[in-house]
């Protein structure tokens, strides 16, 4: 079983989401959560970066969630899993500010 650890950023957007992503998401934790081969269509590495992404899709909206293995380089291996900050993907540039984003709570996170 995987440890999932949510930030208040994470918490704060899945707290304002409709019902319906909120659904979506629990499914999508409790994969992580109980599965260490998860599929590419649920948690994708970032490339360039020690990060992944969760991904949600509803309809046609793509939720993104930036993630951490926390005590292993590879998600597969990982126990722990850092949940970063949550934007719903509306193109590939905007990925670079939400991996700065990203690296910034958990630089915060790792210090506290």
């Amino acid at each position: 079983m995987r440890n999932i650890v949510l930030t208040n950023e994470f918490l704060d957007y899945y707290n304002s989401l409709p019902d319906k992503v909120k659904t979506k998401y629990d499914y999508v934790m409790q994969i992580i959560k109980s599965q260490y081969v998860v599929s590419e269509k649920f948690v994708k590495h970032l490339e360039n970066t020690d990060l992944y992404e969760a991904r949600i899709s509803v309809g046609s909206d793509a939720y993104r969630t930036i993630i951490f293995a926390v005590d292993s380089q590879s998600f597969m291996e990982s126990k722990n899993v850092l949940f970063l900050n949550t934007f719903l993907k509306k193109s590939s540039k905007q990925y670079k500010s939400e991996i700065e984003k990203a690296e910034s709570i958990l630089k915060q996170f790792m210090e506290d």
